[in-house]
């Protein structure tokens, strides 16, 4: 049989092939139909970077937190136990003891800056603003992520399309190529069109598994994006996408759409709170360059082995003590009583009530001289501010210069789409002029795959320019603050 009648029967079966393939795989997986809405709602949550900054927000908080609980008066306990031996001295009486003792003691002191030149009100101003900072640029992120996502999804429906207009073409190849050889067998037309319908059907088919590829591409970079299981079913739903409703962008001014993009985009919110935190931050610097006022009060007490209360006395008796007295010329001793005092241990809860005591006191902290550390702070505070100034120009400029890009970006891409659109209408009744022409015998096959090809092109070339509009328009919307979908 020769080769040109067994190219029917081959590519039946590549169509068969991919059409069980695409059932098999509808079979042993569940279809999932995501929207452009689920996708970025799922990169959302799932994607690796937003739940590191996500991280960083919730360390910003608690730097926040600490720097409002640091206005709470401090208050520490230093409970203390303990044995002595040897000499020492007992912490109760103040005087030296030899041998072993045990000892406790309890204390407390608590300390509050009165007045520190606003220092810590400040500090906790900075932290706050640092903190709106972290959360606008977790959600610039997000918005990054969104517009990443929505150019991976718009890349799956192109690619999605494309074998559509592929498959079209390769049907068209394959029905012309039958109908050919069928001419040829009865001799209605040269064998050397078959041949050439042969040589556009493969050529054809080239460029559908090559679809095929990018599409699956498509898919793995979509995934990659949403941090999906790769072994995960993902069908895109492909939207209507009426583009005439899309094209209102010719009726904005960019400098509108800039001004609406200033009050929407987070990374402009973001340097804007920074910039004031700065300031904050220099306010705070200046405050340790003057005196701080801070009350500071103090409990304490202790207990000791070793000591011993007077408990009162007994006498026993009297003993001489080497001294006279004459009375009448009569010589007596002088007699002492023998006083036996008596000691008692307190108990413990005694002592420590007994040795009870409390300070309170007042400090004025005057810095003089630190290695002009001080001095360093206020001033790196001080360029700190210039630098974020400068990023905060930098971000609207550049914003600004993006914003009249994608605008222009939008206007080329819709004169673009229109001359592809009416590209394609006119390379569609060229060859449907071609095909009736054909079929009469009027045209050769050159000249009919010529027409066929270019309607292929013209095809592709208005799918491109259709999703690079859709694209350019999303960008538009991303600037507008308004939710990316389709």
């Amino acid at each position: 049989m020769p080769l040109f009648k067994k190219l029917p029967f081959l590519f039946s079966i590549i169509w068969a092939l991919l059409g069980h393939t695409t059932w098999a795989q509808n079979k042993t997986a569940p279809k999932t139909n995501w929207t452009l809405q689920d996708a970025i709602a799922y990169a959302l949550k799932h994607n690796i970077s937003i739940q590191q900054n996500e991280v960083n927000q919730r360390l910003a908080l608690l730097t926040l937190r600490q720097s409002q609980y640091a206005q709470i008066p401090s208050l520490n306990a230093s409970p203390t136990y303990g044995i002595s031996k040897g000499r020492s001295i007992d912490p109760t009486t103040n005087q030296f003891v030899e041998g072993s003792y045990e000892f406790v003691s309890a204390g407390a002191n608590s300390n509050v800056l009165v007045f520190g030149w606003f220092q810590q009100r400040n500090t906790i101003a900075r932290n706050k603003l640092s903190y709106e900072a972290a959360k606008e640029d977790l959600n610039q992120l997000k918005n990054d992520v969104a517009l990443n996502v929505a150019t991976g999804f718009l890349r799956v429906l192109m690619a999605k399309e494309q074998i559509k207009v592929n498959e079209k073409q390769v049907a068209l190849s394959l029905a012309q190529l039958q109908q050919t050889q069928k001419f040829a067998e009865v001799g209605r037309v040269p064998e050397l069109n078959v041949a050439q319908l042969e040589a556009q059907l493969a050529s054809d088919s080239s460029a559908l598994i090559s679809a095929l590829s990018d599409y699956t591409a498509s898919i793995l970079d979509i995934k990659a994006l949403l941090n999906l299981d790769f072994d995960l079913p993902f069908q895109a739903s492909i939207p209507e996408l009426p583009m005439e409703e899309r094209l209102s962008i010719q009726s904005l001014n960019p400098e509108y759409i800039f001004q609406e993009a200033l009050n929407n985009i987070p990374s402009v919110k973001s340097s804007e709170l920074k910039l004031k935190a700065a300031k904050y931050s220099w306010n705070a610097a200046r405050g340790g360059l003057l005196p701080q006022l801070s009350l500071n009060g103090q409990l304490g007490s202790n207990w000791t082995s070793t000591y011993r209360q007077f408990d009162g006395f007994s006498i026993n008796g009297t003993s001489p003590t080497g001294t006279f007295v004459n009375i009448g010329g009569n010589q007596y001793d002088v007699l002492q009583p023998n006083v036996i005092p008596r000691y008692t241990s307190p108990k413990m809860f005694t002592q420590l009530e007994n040795n009870f005591r409390q300070t309170i006191s007042a400090t004025l902290n005057i810095p003089l001289f630190n290695g002009w550390q001080t001095q360093f702070q206020v001033r790196q505070a001080k360029l700190n501010i210039i630098n974020q100034e400068l990023n905060q120009y930098q971000t609207e400029l550049k914003l600004k210069q993006d914003v009249y890009k994608a605008h222009n970006d939008a206007t080329n891409a819709i004169q673009k789409y229109y001359a592809a659109k009416r590209s394609q209408e006119a390379a569609q009744r060229a060859f449907d002029f071609a095909d009736k022409r054909y079929e009469l015998g009027l045209t050769n096959t050159i000249e009919y795959l010529s027409t066929q090809n270019n309607l292929y092109k013209a095809e592709a070339s208005l799918l491109n320019s259709k999703y690079d509009l859709i694209f350019k328009l999303k960008v538009i919307d991303y600037y507008l603050g308004k939710e990316l979908s389709l």
